[in-house]
């Protein structure tokens, strides 16, 4: 497709309006707008509480945040002050509000739309739009919108940066037990061994976690009774825990934000996956996907990351957990051995010392 023409020094507005997950895979699309236009005026439309993922990335001039539920007064207010003030604007999903911000906000918006008549009806708010693909990896679905601007798409997920880590001594290891629902934790005895062989392995065990009271009080239960385990839980800022991760021996997390970041500062990476399908949501390696997760297995190995399933015929149900709610347990979860994560751990820090050896 032809590139699409803007003027000089363009300002463009990105349109992010989903969880923190989402904001972090979107900013290949956010680079790719870089390199195209290095002269532009580039800012991110984000909820609030996502806008942290993006602090001090690279690419951008500004984010703009928004209420996660605003009010019809609140969010026509927030169009009134985009109105028009872009040359471009590309939302990264094809829902009504995303679009519809795109719409305000630029003379040419570019979404992705459904292939249904809602669809047709929005391609005439739409200077460009792409058929939402939902079978698709989030990266390359983000980019199929470069694509369609006529731009390189670049595959480089950007980490939150500008903050140092906190000082640890040694070798390290981060642990990320607390996801966001219940129907992707795995096990506190799972949690609790796998610290523990860590720590045997001669490697210091940082923990991460949100500020939250429910997700603390999760995490007062996990790491009871192990003060070798130095829990930063809900002290680090979005940028302290990319450059934690930055200089981890190892990490573990379930599928969640922090997961995905690991995968993208280049430290080796263990992810513990449930119901969720990995050919759409797995973590984004650094140097990119040179082949597609698979649906499931045990140890899956690509680039810096393992990620590690409990394979049992269902996976991957795309369910929330057996119950099909947010606070089900998920029985590949919780079946799921430490001895096998373990086993992923211990193939994941021989890549951490070629990694070491390589920068001597």
């Amino acid at each position: 497709m032809n590139r699409i023409e803007l003027p000089t020094r363009p300002r463009i507005l990105v349109v992010a309006l989903r969880r923190l997950g989402d904001v972090l895979l979107a900013t290949p699309l956010i680079r790719s707008l870089r390199r195209a236009w290095p002269d532009a005026t580039i800012e991110a439309l984000v909820f609030a509480g996502t806008d942290g993922i993006l602090h001090g990335n690279p690419d951008l001039d500004a984010v703009v945040v928004m209420p996660a539920r605003p009010s019809h007064a609140e969010s026509l207010a927030l169009a009134g002050r985009l109105w028009n003030r872009y040359a471009l604007a590309v939302a990264t999903e094809g829902g009504d509000r995303p679009t519809f911000f795109a719409w305000a906000a630029a003379a040419k918006a570019v979404a992705p739309v459904e292939p249904r008549l809602s669809g047709a009806f929005k391609r005439l708010w739409l200077d460009r739009s792409i058929a939402a693909a939902p079978s698709l990896h989030r990266v390359p679905q983000g980019l199929r919108l470069a694509a369609a601007l006529g731009i390189a798409a670049v595959p480089e997920v950007v980490c939150p940066a500008g903050a140092a880590p906190p000082s640890l001594p040694g070798r390290y290891a981060v642990i990320h037990a607390a996801p966001m629902f219940r129907y992707k934790q795995w096990t506190r005895e799972g949690w609790r061994a796998l610290a523990a062989a860590l720590i045997e392995r001669g490697l210091t065990v940082a923990a991460t976690g949100g500020p939250g009271a429910a997700e603390r009080d999760y995490l007062d239960e996990v790491w009871s009774d192990m003060p070798a385990v130095q829990r930063f839980d809900g002290r680090l800022s979005w940028p302290e825990i990319a450059a934690l991760l930055s200089g981890a021996g190892v990490y573990v997390g379930p599928d969640t934000s922090v997961t995905h970041l690991a995968a993208a500062s280049g430290c080796p990476t263990v992810a513990l996956y449930g119901p969720t399908d990995p050919r759409l949501w797995g973590p984004w390696p650094v140097g990119g996907l040179g082949e597609p997760w698979a649906a499931a297995g045990s140890i899956q190995r690509r680039g810096n990351v393992w990620l590690v399933q409990n394979p049992l015929p269902c996976l991957p149900c795309q369910n929330e957990g057996c119950d099909r709610r947010l606070d089900s347990r998920s029985r590949c979860l919780d079946e799921l051995s430490a001895r096998q994560v373990l086993d992923a751990v211990d193939r994941a820090l021989p890549a951490l010392q070629g990694r070491d050896q390589a920068t001597t």
